[in-house]
C-alpha cells in the first residue's frame, strides 16, 4: 500500500490523480473504489451511492438519498456492541441528538459494518430509535460503503475489514466536513460533542 505522507510528491500530480478519481468514481454510481485507492474521501465529495439496510435486509435505502436536500451528520463505527462504540459513541449522539436537530441538523445517521439485525438490536438497547438512524454498511462482510468512502481498516480481531471511525456533516449529498480518527478506531475528533455544524 501506499503512503503518501512519506513522500516528496508533485502537487499538480496529485491533483491529477484526484480529478481522474473522480472522472472514474462519477463515471459508475455502482462503482466501489478497492482497498488500494490513493485518496479517502474529503470535504467536497458526494456521499457515494451505496444502499444500506435499517432493521432488516429487506430495509434498504441508499445513502447518497438520505441526504438530498437535507443537511445531517453521519458517523461511522468499527461494530456494534464493541466497548467504544456502545459506552462512548453511539450514545453520544442519541443523547446529544435533540441539541444537534435544534442547530439545523435534520438526519443523524450510524453506519458499521454489522448485520441489519444487529444493528437494529444495538440501536434499540441504546435508546436510538427516533434520535439516530442505526444502519449497516452493505450486507457484512463487504463494506460497501466503507470501502466507496476509502474509510474500510483491516481489524482481524473484530472480524476482518470493517469502518474506520468518523464523521461528517452533510448537505445536500455533499460532504462539508470528515473527521477521521487518526488511528481509524479512537474516539476523539468523531465525537458527538467534537462536530462542527
Amino acid at each position: 500500500m501506499f503512503h503518501f505522507h512519506k513522500l516528496s510528491i508533485n502537487v499538480t500530480y496529485l491533483t491529477s490523480l484526484k480529478l481522474l478519481r473522480r472522472t472514474f468514481i462519477s463515471s459508475s454510481s455502482r462503482m466501489v473504489k478497492s482497498n488500494y485507492s490513493l485518496f479517502c474521501s474529503q470535504a467536497g465529495d458526494r456521499v457515494p451511492s451505496v444502499d444500506l439496510y435499517e432493521d432488516n435486509p429487506t430495509n434498504k435505502v441508499n445513502a447518497a438519498d438520505l441526504f438530498k436536500g437535507k443537511k445531517g451528520i453521519l458517523f461511522a463505527v468499527p461494530g456494534a456492541f464493541t466497548p467504544g462504540c456502545s459506552k462512548t459513541h453511539l450514545p453520544g449522539y442519541v443523547t446529544k441528538a435533540e441539541e444537534l436537530k435544534g442547530k439545523g441538523i435534520q438526519e443523524i445517521v450510524c453506519v458499521s459494518v454489522n448485520d441489519p439485525f444487529v444493528m437494529s438490536a444495538w440501536g434499540k438497547e441504546h435508546g436510538a430509535n427516533g434520535k439516530v438512524h442505526v444502519h449497516n454498511a452493505r450486507l457484512y462482510p463487504s463494506a460497501a460503503f466503507a470501502k466507496a468512502l476509502d474509510l474500510q481498516v483491516d481489524l482481524p480481531p473484530l472480524g476482518g475489514v470493517r469502518s474506520k471511525r468518523y464523521s461528517m456533516v452533510v448537505e445536500d449529498g455533499v460532504i462539508k466536513t470528515l473527521n477521521v480518527e487518526p488511528d481509524g478506531t479512537g474516539l476523539s475528533c468523531s465525537l458527538a460533542d467534537k462536530i462542527p455544524v
